[in-house]
């Protein structure tokens, strides 16, 4: 789902990706017409200055997610020409990579379609044009450091620019307007949108802020105080702003969804309504440091063609959303028990995954590029990174602070790591990085403690123990009521289409209908001697797991009775309660986490 940007990695980027070496800095230009928003097509002009001999072009074939999905497909015939403006003869390698032997300059030009809503994608319509550029833009893979310059053409009338890029020629906004990058990696890390959207500014964090909206912007004094507290709070916690300005593009109306994606100095969120901004917000916000500049190895340097596997997403992207649900609770943005509900609310989805029971949170991290495939998201088949990576970053967090006696938190560990790693460039080992990081920060701050953490990492982030919750919560002065229920499940799911009787679709294979021998394909005659019910939950509400059924089928011709009992499934549900009398050390770590605080 991430990439990365070059703007602030000068020493490592000379360092680490080889490719990025040329011979002569130049600037590669681009300029996007939207002449054609009816048709949903960009189109492309590409000008490439010092070619000797030859030049190779790619398309990326993922960006934004952690899907490959060839961006290459979208685009339309691709010409190229010389300097004097004759036609040069292009070879395609493979379905993403063209090359074209010259000298001098070449241009080169392509339509490309999109129509696709929502902050992963790119759309050109007549209501906005919205710009992931690496979905867009061509690049030469050995001079990606290049400079880099973009310009739109046949801009219509009213719309206006929003990018987080340094405007070059004319004012940013304006029509003719261009925009320059240092290389193709940060052009591509800001994306864009033109429309008629509304635009205010504000101060937080001790920067600029820009908030763009298109569609509806609901109550704007609301917005701006949500944004204004969470910026001023993760910037104060991580001891100042990363950058320069900030800009919060958001889309929000019903034909954008929901989501958010991360950027260096900006963040694109979608929401069906107002009221939802500020909890995407806290999270993408919270980005600029965890993943933007504090970075696995894994992830780097950035190769636009093929997956990048990395074990550590539990970190980059769960851990966001601890901090996510930290900043609104911290800033009063939700009351403790919201916060409260929240972490229910994850536990409860963890231990609904029976994934949970075999696939760890690393492996959850690297699996992502599964994710686009809807039996992997099954919860039989997988467990969220997101999830799960929430919740170890709050049991790490309450763990470190019971074995400091409260004088040090998660929140050291996100300070130490943006010292060590963001602002000296370099990217940490994976969870071997991470451990190693929270170990020393209990050291530094608890010399005679125990530092150890390996336990912890072997079982629930390498492992797949189940989590202690009541004992770790219990440390923080907090109880975990287990609400759950368990319901009658038949053990095989049916389809009916209109006129014929309904079908077996699926067989849970170890459950007493898979062990009875019910098939998928059988056809369902009867159920208890009577018709098959319409509404199979509501007929399974009426009796208990374990009591017998009777099924009659069909099978290739021939009747087939069976007879087995109903299975039994838990419908999981939790609490989280404060304990009424705490101990002072479990009210120190209780209000260390809640107000973000450790104890001289």
């Amino acid at each position: 789902m991430i990439f990365r940007s070059c703007i602030w990695l000068r020493a490592a980027v000379a360092a680490a990706v080889f490719y990025f070496a040329c011979p002569a800095r130049a600037t590669i230009e681009y300029t996007v017409s939207l002449s054609h928003p009816e048709n949903h097509v960009f189109g492309v002009t590409m000008r490439i200055p010092n070619v000797r001999d030859q030049v190779t072009l790619q398309m990326p074939a993922w960006n934004a997610l952690y899907q490959i999905r060839d961006f290459s497909s979208h685009m339309m015939q691709v010409a190229a020409k010389d300097d004097e403006g004759h036609p040069l003869p292009l070879r395609k390698l493979d379905k993403q990579t063209w090359n074209i032997t010259a000298n001098g300059t070449v241009t080169v030009s392509y339509p490309i379609y999109w129509d696709e809503p929502g902050p992963f994608a790119s759309q050109l319509n007549a209501e906005h044009a919205f710009l992931n550029f690496a979905m867009v833009l061509l690049y030469v893979p050995d001079r990606r450091a290049e400079d880099t310059r973009v310009s739109f053409d046949d801009v219509p009338d009213g719309w206006r620019v929003a990018v987080e890029l340094d405007a070059a020629g004319t004012a940013a906004g304006n029509h003719s307007g261009a925009y320059v990058a240092p290389s193709y990696d940060a052009l591509v890390d800001a994306p864009v949108e033109i429309s008629q959207f509304d635009q205010f500014r504000m101060e937080a964090g001790g920067r600029p802020i820009r908030i763009v909206v298109h569609g509806d912007s609901g109550d704007r004094s609301r917005l701006i105080d949500s944004l204004k507290r969470i910026v001023d709070y993760d910037v104060s916690l991580m001891g100042g702003a990363p950058f320069q300005e900030y800009l919060f593009l958001f889309h929000v109306g019903n034909n954008f969804g929901g989501g958010g994606m991360e950027h260096m100095n900006c963040t694109a969120i979608s929401a069906d309504v107002p009221a939802q901004l500020p909890s995407y917000s806290a999270h993408e916000f919270f980005h600029a440091w965890n993943v933007k500049r504090i970075r696995p190895q894994s992830l780097e340097p950035v190769d636009y063609t093929k997956e990048m596997w990395t074990r550590s997403l539990w970190f980059a992207e769960g851990v966001t959303n601890t901090y996510e649900t930290y900043a609104l609770e911290r800033t009063g943005l939700w009351s403790a028990q919201q916060f409260y509900a929240n972490l229910a609310g994850e536990i409860t989805e963890l231990q609904s995954h029976p994934a949970h029971k075999w696939q760890s949170v690393e492996q959850s991290s690297l699996d992502a590029w599964y994710e686009k495939y809807p039996l992997y998201t099954r919860p039989d088949e997988s467990i969220s990174y997101y999830n799960k990576g929430q919740i170890v970053g709050v049991m790490l967090d309450i763990l470190i602070r019971d074995r400091t006696d409260n004088r040090a938190g998660l929140d050291d560990v996100l300070r130490a790591l943006n010292v060590e790693y963001a602002k000296a460039g370099r990217f940490y080992n994976d969870s071997e990085g991470l451990r190693a990081a929270m170990e020393e920060v209990i050291r530094r701050k608890a010399p005679s403690a125990d530092a150890d953490l390996g336990d912890f990492f072997k079982q629930y982030i390498s492992g797949f123990e189940e989590i202690p919750y009541a004992d770790f919560l219990a440390r923080a002065g907090w109880t975990i009521r287990d609400t759950s229920q368990h319901r009658a499940v038949l053990g095989f799911s049916f389809s009916r289409e209109n006129g014929v009787s309904p079908k077996i679709a699926s067989v849970d294979r170890e459950s007493a209908a898979g062990e009875a021998g019910l098939q998928e394909g059988d056809v369902l005659l009867a159920l208890n001697g009577a018709s098959i019910p319409r509404t199979p939950e509501r007929w399974l509400r009426d009796h208990q797991p374990g009591e017998r059924i009777t099924v009659k089928v069909q099978r290739g011709g021939e009747e087939k009775d069976f007879s087995f009992p109903l299975g039994r499934q838990m419908d999981a549900a939790y609490q989280i309660l404060e304990i009424t009398s705490p101990t002072e050390r479990q009210r120190r770590i209780r209000d260390g986490i809640l107000r973000g605080v450790t104890t001289p």
